[in-house]
């Protein structure tokens, strides 16, 4: 009998060893292999953080952020595309593991999400066309222009709620989309377009011989985390740890200058 429950003793610390051992184990284990799968969350219709390419693939620069990481990690990524409206709830349920799509850090958000550290700011920024970059130097020499921007934007929200600053323009002009404010920047009709850093880097990133990016921020500056439930303190860590390399080597650097022709991400 002696030998049996010797043999069984055996027979369950070997098995729990194979699998990682006890959750002790796991809390002071120093790499990060036991983060076997990650489950992101994302609003796949939102170049160039997160989208669908023309082979119906998710892409994008927050996905190949999140891909390096998790190599890091080493874990098998899955990317899930969810409503973002219910992106709370999809969190709280275990639909999903992580929020990674240019999610802002706001206080009403963190009593319901744990937050990474902020990784990029999320700027209002002016764009002009190639060879106007002398003409604007802030938000104040905007005064007597035509200024752009699209319709139900943060840029235009800030705009229509600061009136003496709309009032100096020449003209305020809002679109459909931010497309159709690039090209009337190209063609001469506006000015300038204000408008999200990421999207208008990430456009001209495409067209950069027509316009030019100004390093000139209109109105506040937000900034972007990576978003897990509130109890995943472990899992927030290890993530954190494994971006922070993926920042710090530098290939963080190349996936920024690979979607923006910049590395737009914040450095500690």
């Amino acid at each position: 009998m002696k030998k049996m429950f010797l043999a069984a003793t055996l027979l369950v610390t070997t098995l729990l060893t194979g699998c990682g051992g006890n959750a002790t184990d796991k809390a002071a284990a120093p790499d990060n292999k036991d983060v076997k799968k990650i489950v992101i969350g994302l609003d796949d219709e939102y170049p160039p953080m997160g989208f669908k390419d023309d082979k119906n693939e998710i892409v994008g620069f927050d996905v190949d952020l999140a891909k390096e990481t998790a190599k890091r990690l080493g874990s098998e990524v899955e990317f899930k595309a969810i409503d973002w409206a219910s992106k709370e709830a999809e969190l709280k349920s275990g639909r999903i593991d992580i929020i990674w799509n240019g999610l802002d850090i706001t206080d009403e958000r963190k009593e319901n999400m744990l937050f990474s550290d902020p990784y990029m700011d999320n700027r209002q920024i002016v764009f002009v066309a190639e060879g106007k970059e002398d003409t604007i130097k802030s938000e104040a020499d905007l005064a007597g222009k035509s200024v752009a921007t699209q319709s139900a934007s943060t840029a235009e929200g800030y705009i229509n709620e600061n009136e003496n600053l709309k009032k100096s323009f020449k003209e305020f002009k809002t679109y459909g989309d931010y497309i159709s404010a690039f090209m009337d920047l190209e063609n001469g009709r506006v000015d300038a377009v204000v408008c999200d850093e990421i999207v208008g880097r990430y456009y001209m990133s495409k067209h950069d011989d027509k316009i030019d990016a100004l390093d000139v921020a209109v109105g506040p500056v937000s900034q972007f985390g990576i978003a897990f439930r509130k109890e995943d303190t472990a899992l927030r860590d290890k993530v954190q740890k494994a971006f922070d390399e993926v920042v710090k080597d530098g290939e963080g650097k190349k996936i920024s200058e690979k979607w923006f022709k910049t590395d737009l991400l914040i450095h500690k």
